[in-house]
């Protein structure tokens, strides 16, 4: 049917909310079009019990959707962007990309204490790579523990007494009406946030002229040209989003900063480069900043933690 459109997602409260505002969206912006959401489910929401950089990261949580997608069996998916892999497959592109909430993470603490304020040795509960380090860099008197399941699961740790704070990204709870558990967002020099966090992506096919003139409206200028900046960056380190990397990218609207990060799984070390370039240049400031931090010894950190993963 010319005026439905099926939109693929993650059955996760997050995933479903941000599949049900791109359909509010796309009706409203494309006027006749309906669209109905097919919920599919990833290795990454199967696999509950295992911290996500011992399953081995690329494409945890997209590639059952993508296969959907490339089948027909859905018109377009919706996914986190810190979620997508650096390569897509072949056949499939970013279709659009709506304007970003907040990218930073935010921590979540027993008694609203700040980071500088807990305790010695406080149990911090946090399923990334990238957050453990740069948690461990700044205080590495920290306990780090493995954190997964859905937000509701995860606040738990906190209100029930397990753990002293967990650490999740800030978009998550703002858009699911949570951010009032939100004890400090950690300012991007603490910690770095992971490539396209805050980010939505829709992924469509290629060759789908339809699906391209009804995105067209959701996409967000500034939000693409710096998003697609720290994603030719992971690109380059040939990176997934369950290692020790991030970086963010901001601009003023003519000039682009993008700032890079490769960690030491335990803090004992964390590189970081910073460029700045006009907007058109993005792109190619997020691989120069990748490359420096080659140079620095980023390829001898991710390779060991790759050959760790195999």
């Amino acid at each position: 049917m010319e005026n439905k459109i099926v939109i693929g997602t993650r059955g996760s409260q997050l995933a479903l909310w941000q599949a049900n505002w791109v359909k509010s969206e796309l009706e409203k912006c494309n006027k006749g079009v309906t669209c109905e959401l097919l919920v599919i489910k990833t290795q990454g929401d199967k696999i509950l019990d295992v911290p996500l950089a011992e399953i081995g990261g690329k494409g945890l949580f997209v590639k059952e959707v993508e296969e959907a997608l490339l089948d027909g069996r859905i018109d377009l998916a919706v996914h986190s962007m810190k979620d997508m892999p650096a390569d897509l497959p072949e056949g499939l592109e970013i279709g659009a990309i709506p304007e970003r909430e907040d990218p930073r993470d935010a921590l979540i603490s027993k008694n609203g204490l700040s980071f500088e304020a807990l305790p010695q040795g406080a149990r911090v509960g946090t399923g990334s790579l990238r957050r453990s380090s740069q948690l461990l860099a700044k205080r590495p008197d920290l306990q780090i523990e493995a954190l997964r399941g859905n937000i509701d699961t995860r606040l738990k740790k906190v209100t029930e007494g397990d753990l002293d704070a967990i650490i999740l990204a800030a978009a998550g709870l703002k858009r699911l009406g949570l951010g009032e558990h939100i004890t400090e967002c950690l300012d991007p020099a603490i910690m770095l946030p992971a490539v396209g966090q805050g980010a939505l992506c829709i992924e469509a096919r290629k060759n789908d002229a339809r699906m391209k003139a009804a995105l067209v409206p959701l996409n967000h200028l500034s939000t693409r040209v710096t998003v697609l900046a720290e994603r030719a960056f992971l690109n380059t380190l040939e990176g997934s989003c369950h290692i020790p990397v991030g970086a963010f990218a901001e601009t003023d609207g003519v000039m682009l900063t993008i700032r890079g990060m490769v960690a030491e799984v335990d803090g004992s070390r964390i590189l970081m480069e910073t460029q700045t370039a006009e907007n058109a240049q993005g792109e190619a400031l997020g691989i120069t900043v990748a490359n420096r931090l080659k140079e620095a010894g980023a390829t001898e950190i991710l390779s060991r933690l790759q050959e760790n993963q195999a």
